[in-house]
């Protein structure tokens, strides 16, 4: 997909869309960032002053928890103003379009947006018709990329397993239409993994070469033979209905990790999820809350990822975001 350059003249992140084509050593250096954040901020209990006088308006336009709130956190962690956009209440409801919309925003002197959208493509179509030098991060848009959650997963990862060369890796799920998935691939990938397995109902696997750097698997017992993360996706009921698989329990035994099936992973094999949780679908409720699962810690280094882009993309030693 066709973006603006992510990067300055000077090679630093001027926007962030999508983690392809990113280098190892920006997304390394965003997840340095992210654990001195949490260092600086003491597991996110002492409030910071970097982006103090500048402003963060979120432009959700599909339904949000984790994103949404976690970004609004690291914002005001950061000491930002934030802005949540009302959707509902908004000019776009009168017909006002997007553009407008953003420019008008712009005009009140926005630092950064942050967009989630259901159409692929519509941060980085932001990104290239902004009038001023704010920052655009993609908070997900359609079945593109969902930067932040890559991030947060990697560094989520690191915490347990830092040499990311000798891993195994399983994502299983939605992954023709799943972008964690995709952006999962680009930051582990790019962190040196070597055995990264996609594994997905036929009808649900990605088309034919768009993971190159992956094994595609259509048998779950196969797929999670001796890994050592398993990471599952959520799976959406009117996605069930397209890969003819005719009831959650039906997907669940084929598709779904349970105790049982956790046995063929690597010992200690670590679990993960982007949430929200379809218990017994996806995932057995023992093996979410067990263990072995890094659900919820996912959701605590999200604020410490965001804050890391945040800081990064508004330069606190300049007082402006980058310039292009």
């Amino acid at each position: 997909m066709n973006h603006p350059s992510q990067l300055d003249a000077n090679g630093r992140l001027r926007h962030l869309l999508t983690l392809d084509g990113l280098s190892r050593a920006t997304i390394s250096a965003l997840l340095d960032r992210a654990e001195a954040l949490r260092a600086q901020s003491r597991g996110g209990t002492v409030p910071l002053s970097l982006l103090r006088g500048r402003t963060v308006m979120n432009l959700f336009f599909e339904p949000s928890t984790r994103t949404r709130t976690s970004f609004d956190l690291a914002a005001q962690r950061l000491g930002a103003q934030v802005i949540n956009f009302d959707i509902a209440h908004s000019s776009t409801v009168k017909g006002e379009t997007l553009l407008d919309t953003v420019h008008t925003l712009e005009a009140m002197h926005g630092d950064a947006f942050v967009v989630r959208h259901k159409e692929s493509g519509t941060p980085a179509h932001i990104a290239a018709h902004l009038r001023s030098r704010a920052a655009v991060l993609n908070a997900g848009d359609g079945d593109h990329a969902h930067p932040t959650q890559g991030l947060l997963d990697a560094l989520t990862l690191r915490q347990y397993r830092p040499d990311f060369s000798t891993l195994r890796i399983a994502i299983c799920g939605d992954i023709r239409h799943s972008r964690v998935a995709r952006s999962d691939v680009h930051a582990f990938a790019t962190l040196g993994v070597q055995d990264l397995r996609l594994c997905a109902p036929p009808e649900l696997a990605p088309t034919a070469g768009e993971f190159p750097q992956c094994r595609i698997f259509h048998d779950f017992d196969e797929a999670i033979a001796g890994v050592d993360v398993a990471i599952m996706l959520r799976l959406q009921k009117e996605r069930m209905q397209a890969a003819a698989i005719p009831s959650e329990a039906d997907y669940f035994n084929r598709y779904g990790l349970s105790a049982q099936r956790l046995h063929r992973a690597a010992p200690e094999c670590l679990v993960m999820h982007p949430g929200p949780i379809n218990r017994g679908v996806e995932i057995a409720s023992d093996v979410a809350d067990g263990p072995q699962s890094l659900i919820l810690e996912q959701v605590a280094n999200g604020v410490f990822a965001r804050m890391a882009v945040l800081a990064t993309l508004l330069d606190a030693d300049t007082g402006t975001a980058n310039q292009a």
